[in-house]
């Protein structure tokens, strides 16, 4: 991007945050106004816009930490979010919040809180919150609520919550639980909770009925025993769910719920250094031309894995690994979300991290520092190939330097993202460094040339 085309973005966005925020912000950070901070910070990433922004940086307004950013289109056909927030991921208040736009995204309205606490010591926190639209249009937010007791992690263990509005966000319900079954990674004693999250946008199947993947962790109590001394390995395993009756605008209490690839039968794939323990989390999926589902994993090999549905979702093939193309080179990612979506053309797109940075000494246990930058590759269907998409080379998405910035100086780059294509237009919607809200556009120029493998002949 020429230069003269950054001052102007930089001012742009400095415009933005000075009306959003204005005021309300404290005079400085670490020596810096604190201003000066947040625009130079902002810019990094070249994106198209801005949803939120914090109010510090150093956690002491208590919204540092944005994440889980789900975008979507509402029953009104304007824009909405959903997002988890907190003073930083793990400080024990994360929150539901939901915002609102009637212009395509350019303009949001002030965030509101759905579920959890507004500081830490208010009550307990609310994570991970997804939405699900009945056809008449009632609005439902599902998320994991902590119980005040935990197994692996109180961002993790808890009850199925819900709150729903049946005025596009104007006003919500009280929350109340949705039945969940138990598991035989769950705790033997009932009175912890489950362990799971589900992290992207559910989809309607090809039966019209909602759908999704998530991540089970399994109980501390009963995991695989790591044979070798190693980072992550806290196992997992991805399961599935289908919401049943939302198009009937039950109670969140009435909701029903089918369960796949559960038990004995989830989708596992061993940890590198200890292959009988399974890193499988985070599932992404899209429905493919002939209506087969494909789902995406991230795993602790060094690459993603993925999945296969012929049923709708009822089944799934064991796990392999993702590969530019039959018998191709596989494709790299850190223990990192990857999501997959489907451009406005019928494509799909990848998001993946495969650089190696080392560890990120401001984020202790994991190798966070290699979740930067973000890069993409543009994936084609090839319907008699073994691996029915098949993938271009990776290009830079975009980058941060690794100039942290939160209280946990966090450096990650296009994770834990949500994708809309409206009116033609592909925005990726990411929390920069979990830190910032923004989307940047998708566009042809930037997937020119990304052309994966031509298909196999007959």
């Amino acid at each position: 991007m020429a230069r003269g085309h950054d001052e102007q973005f930089v001012l742009s966005r400095g415009a933005f945050l000075r009306a959003a925020v204005g005021a309300a912000l404290p005079v400085a950070a670490h020596g810096q106004d604190l201003q000066t901070v947040l625009d130079r910070e902002i810019a990094r990433s070249k994106s198209d816009y801005v949803v939120y922004v914090p109010k510090s940086v150093d956690g002491s307004t208590f919204d540092n930490g944005n994440e889980h950013f789900l975008v979507f289109e509402a029953p009104d056909r304007s824009m909405m979010t959903v997002w988890t927030q907190s003073t930083s991921e793990g400080a024990g208040d994360h929150r539901i919040m939901f915002a609102k736009s009637a212009d395509d995204g350019r303009t949001w309205s002030a965030p509101r809180r759905l579920a959890g606490p507004a500081r830490k010591g208010e009550g307990n926190q609310a994570s991970w919150g997804f939405p699900l639209i009945s056809r008449s249009g009632r609005l439902y937010v599902v998320y994991n609520q902590y119980q005040g007791i935990h197994d692996y992690h109180p961002q993790i263990t808890g009850t199925m919550d819900c709150v729903y509005s049946d005025d596009a966000g104007a006003t919500w319900s009280a929350p109340e639980t949705i039945p969940m079954a138990r598991s035989m990674y769950d705790h033997p004693d009932t009175k912890y909770g489950s362990n799971w999250i589900v992290w992207q946008r559910p989809l309607r199947n090809n039966k019209g009925l909602w759908y999704t993947g998530f991540t089970r962790w399994v109980s501390t109590a009963v995991r695989t025993k790591p044979r070798v001394k190693a980072p992550w390995t806290d196992e997992a395993v991805t399961e599935f769910m289908r919401f049943e009756n939302i198009d009937a605008n039950p109670r969140p209490r009435d909701i029903r719920i089918s369960w796949f690839a559960s038990g004995e039968k989830a989708l596992r794939v061993g940890h590198q250094l200890n292959p009988e323990l399974s890193i499988c989390q985070e599932p992404s999926i899209v429905i493919l031309p002939d209506r087969r589902l494909f789902c995406v994993m991230r795993t602790m090999t060094g690459y993603i894995w993925y999945s296969i549905s012929s049923d709708d979702g009822e089944t799934w093939c064991a796990p392999r690994p993702l590969l530019r193309k039959d018998h191709g080179k596989p494709i790299l990612t850190p223990i990192f979300c990857c999501p997959i979506y489907r451009l406005a053309d019928g494509r799909y797109l990848l998001i993946h991290h495969p650089e190696f940075n080392g560890i990120n000494p401001g984020n202790s246990g994991g190798p966070q520092g290699n979740r930067r930058p973000a890069y993409i590759a543009v994936g084609e269907f090839r319907p008699r190939a073994e691996q029915p998409l098949w993938f271009s080379e990776s290009r830079l998405l975009m980058d941060n330097g690794g100039n942290g910035i939160g209280p946990l100086n966090r450096v990650d780059i296009g994770g834990y993202t949500s994708f809309t294509t409206r009116r033609g237009e592909n925005v990726l919607w990411h929390p920069e460094r979990k830190f910032f809200l923004l989307g940047k556009k998708i566009t042809g120029p930037m997937l020119d040339g990304l052309a994966a493998p031509p298909a196999p002949k007959a």
